[in-house]
């Protein structure tokens, strides 16, 4: 198949072991970034299988709509950035392994760094060091304070099992169904929403991003937290209101942040309001990005498109299209 891949920033697919996979196939590697959807077309006119590197480009419909040769998007995980229903209706197969009960060990363990950078001011000190100086800032131990933990799902709990190591008193908020079963495996909850932006001294979020959760920190929670709080984002740039961390930290609540989520990617301008904040540990959005972790996601993505040029595709998340869907043997999706 003719087989083409976005937004691979470093070019290192190619180095994978499990790239081994696409042998046979005509793959062509973008390193760039672009969301022109008239660079996108002419770019993807006749490929066959598009591979995406998790949200790093939204594929609507009038990008869909000029791609007549498109039989496959094979990527890992949710997949908002893209438009199933007109995918199935120009019969174009969505394959998305969503790994049920297989957490992000790399993002639970970036946000555990993020963590320890922010509390203990290790970019300073760094900074410091590289300018000639020694000590330049006090940071603060996690030992016996508070982490809180929006969201009971599979990183959230990884991450509050790492505070617990670390001697953290780990309380949750999530909706009524999953501040439930935290209870149930026996997890402290906040007695409100209020209490706990007040009470957290470091304040994490592990959210999906969906139309119920855009926004739903609000700078009326944010200004709750302490002056000393640290707020870290490694989930989703849209789970926090509009301008409302860059306001509030302008504020002096919380008293610091760290992310690794931005509302449009990549983030290229340095005079970025996060990035010219002394108390913001900012990263590039790399919390799935390791090595590792990359060997196991596109095992999976390219043996989805091996699977589609079988005959036999998996990880269908649109199924009822393949009742119309465009295979190898040349019948037709549209």
């Amino acid at each position: 198949m003719r087989v083409a891949i976005l937004d691979d920033y470093l070019d290192t697919l190619r180095t994978l072991d499990c790239y081994r996979r696409l042998e046979g196939h005509d793959v062509t590697v973008f390193t760039d970034h672009t969301d022109d959807v008239d660079q996108l077309a002419g770019r993807l006119e006749r490929t066959e299988a598009l591979v995406l590197i998790r949200e790093r480009t939204a594929i609507r419909a009038p990008l869909l709509e000029r791609l007549p040769e498109l039989q496959l998007i094979s990527q890992r995980s949710v997949f908002p950035h893209i438009d199933v229903d007109t995918c199935t209706q120009l019969g174009i197969v969505v394959s998305s392994d969503l790994h049920a009960g297989s957490p992000s060990y790399a993002a639970a363990e970036l946000t555990w760094g993020l963590v320890l950078s922010a509390m203990r001011k290790i970019p300073q000190q760094v900074t410091s060091m590289k300018a000639g100086g020694w000590q330049s800032a006090m940071g603060r131990s996690l030992v016996s304070k508070t982490l809180g933990v929006y969201g009971y799902g599979r990183i959230g709990r990884v991450v509050a099992a790492y505070g617990q190591a670390f001697g953290m008193q780990v309380v949750f908020w999530a909706s009524d169904s999953s501040r439930e079963r935290a209870r149930a495996d026996g997890y402290t909850v906040a007695d409100s929403r209020e209490a706990f932006f007040s009470t957290s001294d470091v304040l994490t979020l592990h959210l999906r991003l969906v139309d119920a959760t855009r926004g739903i920190v609000e700078r009326a929670d944010l200004v709750r937290m302490k002056p000393d709080a640290l707020l870290v984002n490694t989930s989703r740039a849209g789970l926090v209101a509009p301008g409302a961390l860059v306001e509030s930290l302008r504020d002096g609540r919380p008293g610091m942040a760290a992310v690794d989520v931005y509302e449009h990617e990549p983030v290229l301008d340095p005079s970025d309001p996060l990035l010219g904040m002394d108390n913001v540990v900012c990263t590039p959005h790399i919390g799935y990005v390791t090595r590792d972790e990359w060997e196991v996601q596109f095992a999976d993505v390219f043996d989805q498109i091996n699977a589609l040029a079988a005959g036999a595709p998996i990880n269908v998340v649109n199924p009822e299209v393949l009742d119309r869907a465009r295979f190898r043997d040349g019948s037709s999706r549209r």
